[in-house]
């Protein structure tokens, strides 16, 4: 469908809410694939090792697509992006079940399978994020609000598939889910085939071909995020803050949880709050994105955190944790959609793949360093030393950033004009 410029019916939103639509059903599928996939491999191998294997196998294409997946999403156009990605995550879902249930699946090919399918996701969600702003722009919405509603889609979907896909896994087994898995992605290629617009991005150089023309382009996401000071300080701040904070969900917590609680419940309840305030946090971000600059709701929101963690030094009863957890939530939500914002300002729509995913790339890659460090301290130091350099740390990353002129100034822009022209729906 071809929309004309000045248009602002109703109907002229539906790709935003088909966009919203597809990724929360991306979402839901990633969800069910982060519970279904290990209680598959437990279920089938017995083995917790080979479980730890698999979730590890799932967790490191996060980075490598970030380094080279962004310069295929501009070359092949977002809208394609995304479907193609969905589709193919998808394939590489449902062989794992039939497989199984056919001629049997061997380990190195489940493994396969889950780095493939890690590989395949994250250019659909780079070419999502890349597209939304185009569809604001088009309907002359708050970039701000609507960032903000972008990001609730994707808590809620957080929040509320790991209990439903708990259900189905003990009502149908992971095997079944996985099929419902595979079907949520095909559901999300054709809501965005359905309602979503092609868009032309506004091209910065015409592409070159072969893989030095390739290999250049990657290089030129890096080389624009370092030649952005406003980017190079966010995505340090947020570096550290992956290296310093972060762990605290994937190793931290749970440790607490079976030193002092002796228990896994109260860690889900932990978890819950966390989602919670992260709801909620979006909810902060539309009332104050207006009335705040962006450099208090930045430095603010890691500060407002440290000091919600420093709880824990004192090793409290577990509702205190989660409430820590949940203010930190609440605080710290705000800087997602401001810094999807801030991307979609920098970054001109034809650099966005290799851009988003070159920064997404840096972000990420002090996690594994983070957890990988944090468990040597609990064997050194034990869990209460542990939370001592955890609270010490993450006290003085807000006060590192409230050192940089950059972060307490970064800039709004004024309300924007379109960045490219729509085309012909696919």
């Amino acid at each position: 469908m071809r929309l004309k410029p000045g248009n602002l019916l109703a109907a002229d939103r539906r790709p935003i809410t088909g966009l919203l639509t597809a990724n929360t059903i991306s979402q839901i599928g990633n969800e069910f694939s982060y519970l279904a996939i290990p209680w598959f491999v437990l279920a089938t191998t017995g083995s917790a090792s080979q479980t730890g294997i698999t979730v590890a196998v799932g967790v490191v294409p996060m980075i490598l697509v970030g380094i080279f997946g962004g310069a295929i999403v501009d070359r092949l156009g977002y809208k394609q992006s995304s479907m193609v990605s969905d589709v193919l995550s998808g394939l590489s879902v449902l062989a794992i079940p039939l497989l199984h249930q056919t001629v049997g699946i061997a380990f190195w090919q489940l493994l396969a399978l889950v780095f493939l399918g890690a590989v395949l996701d994250g250019p659909g969600r780079t070419a999502r994020m890349a597209l939304f702003p185009e569809l604001v722009h088009r309907v002359g919405l708050d970039l701000d609000r609507s960032n903000a509603g972008y990001q609730t889609t994707s808590r809620i979907a957080e929040l509320l598939t790991p209990p439903l896909a708990g259900v189905l896994i003990a009502v149908m087994g992971a095997g079944n889910l996985l099929w419902l898995n595979a079907a949520s992605f095909l559901l999300s290629t054709l809501v965005v085939a359905r309602f979503v617009p092609a868009i032309a991005p506004s091209a910065t150089a015409a592409p070159l071909g072969g893989l030095r023309g390739y290999l250049g382009e990657v290089k030129e996401g890096f080389r624009f995020v370092f030649g952005k000071p406003v980017l190079v300080w966010m995505t340090l701040s947020f570096a550290i803050g992956s290296l310093v904070a972060e762990p605290l969900y994937a190793v931290i917590l749970p440790v607490y949880a079976n030193q002092e609680w002796g228990s896994a419940v109260q860690l889900g309840f932990t978890f819950s709050a966390l989602g919670a305030g992260s709801l909620i946090g979006n909810g902060v971000y539309v009332a104050l994105s207006h009335r705040l600059s962006r450099g208090r709701l930045l430095i603010g929101g890691f500060a407002i955190r440290a000091v919600a963690f420093s709880v824990m030094i004192t090793m409290p009863e577990w509702w205190l944790v989660a409430i820590a957890v949940f203010i930190g939530a609440v605080a710290l939500e705000p800087i997602n959609p401001m810094t999807m914002s801030v991307l979609q300002e920098q970054v001109p729509s034809g650099m966005r793949g290799r851009v988003f995913g070159a920064r997404g790339a840096l972000q990420s890659s002090t996690l594994p360093i983070g957890i990988v460090v944090y468990g040597f301290l609990m064997s050194s130091l034990g869990l209460r030393g542990t939370l001592v350099v955890f609270v010490v740390l993450n006290l003085a990353l807000p006060l590192l950033m409230a050192s940089s002129k950059v972060l307490r100034t970064i800039p709004r822009a004024s309300p924007a004009k379109p960045v490219a022209a729509f085309g012909e729906s696919g």
